[in-house]
C-alpha cells in the first residue's frame, strides 16, 4: 500500500517515522511506497494552543488531498500533538487515516502495565493521551505542565535538544516515575526522542512515534 505521511510537525519526528518505517520494510523484505508532505510546525502549534481544531483539520485535509493526488491510499499525521484535531480531520479526509492513539493504547495494553506517565504538548498531557482506555495515565503537576509544553514546542520547532533541555525532560520523566508511580513513561511528543536518545533512566520509556510508525508499517505491508 502506498502510504502518505503529513510530516514536518516537527522535522525530527518525521525522520524518526521515516527511518522506522524503512527499517520495518527492510526487515520484512518488502518494498516501501511512501510519500511525505511537509506541514508547518509553528502553524500547527499556534492552532493547538488556541484550540482551533476545525481550522487545523482543514489545513491537514489539504495535505491529505496532496497525498491522494500523489497516489497514496492511506495517510497518517506524524505528531501526537497534531492528533488534537484527528476526529475533525477524519470527518473530511479524502483518505483513511492511520491513527496513533489506538496503536499506542494497544501497545501499552500489551505491556501489562497499569500506570503510565506522559510528556508532550499541553493537550496531550491534560487529556491524558487523549483518554487511553488500557491504562491509567498521569501527567506532570498542573503548575509544571506549562513549562513542559513550552520546552517541548521549542524543541519540536528546531528538531534538536540542548543539554539543558535533555536534563529538563529527564528530570520530568523521573519525577513521573518516582513521585507519581508511573511504571512506564510515554514520550507523547513525537520529537522527544531527540532529548532521550539511548539514555537509561532506570525505568522503561515508550516512544509514541515508534509505536505509531510500527502501526503504519503494518498497514502498509498488509496489502
Amino acid at each position: 500500500m502506498h502510504i502518505g505521511l503529513i510530516g514536518g510537525i516537527g522535522p525530527a519526528a518525521t525522520e524518526v517515522y521515516y527511518r522506522a518505517i524503512v527499517r520495518a520494510h527492510s526487515a520484512a523484505g518488502r518494498r516501501l511506497s511512501l510519500t511525505i508532505v511537509h506541514a508547518d510546525v509553528r502553524e500547527m502549534a499556534t492552532n493547538l494552543e488556541a484550540g482551533r481544531k476545525a481550522e487545523q483539520a482543514a489545513i491537514f485535509a489539504g495535505y491529505v488531498d496532496q497525498l491522494r493526488a500523489g497516489g497514496c491510499e492511506a495517510a497518517a499525521v506524524t505528531s501526537m500533538g497534531g492528533h488534537f484535531c484527528i476526529a475533525e480531520l477524519e470527518a473530511i479526509s479524502t483518505l483513511p487515516l492511520i491513527k496513533a492513539v489506538p496503536a499506542l493504547d494497544a501497545h501499552l495494553a500489551g505491556l501489562g502495565v497499569a500506570r503510565v506517565g506522559v510528556l508532550g504538548t499541553r493537550m496531550v498531557m491534560e487529556s491524558k493521551l487523549y483518554g487511553l482506555s488500557s491504562v491509567e495515565v498521569v501527567a506532570p503537576p498542573p503548575e509544571e505542565i506549562a513549562a513542559v509544553h513550552s520546552s517541548y514546542v521549542s524543541l519540536a520547532a528546531v528538531g534538536f535538544a540542548t543539554p539543558e533541555q535533555c536534563a529538563f525532560f529527564h528530570k520530568a520523566a523521573t519525577e513521573l516515575h518516582r513521585m507519581q508511580g508511573a511504571e512506564v513513561v510515554v514520550l507523547g511528543g513525537t520529537d522527544l526522542s531527540v532529548a532521550f536518545g539511548s539514555a537509561d533512566l532506570g525505568f522503561p520509556i515508550v516512544d509514541s512515534a515508534l509505536v505509531h510508525a510500527d502501526a503504519i508499517a503494518h498497514v502498509a505491508m498488509a496489502s
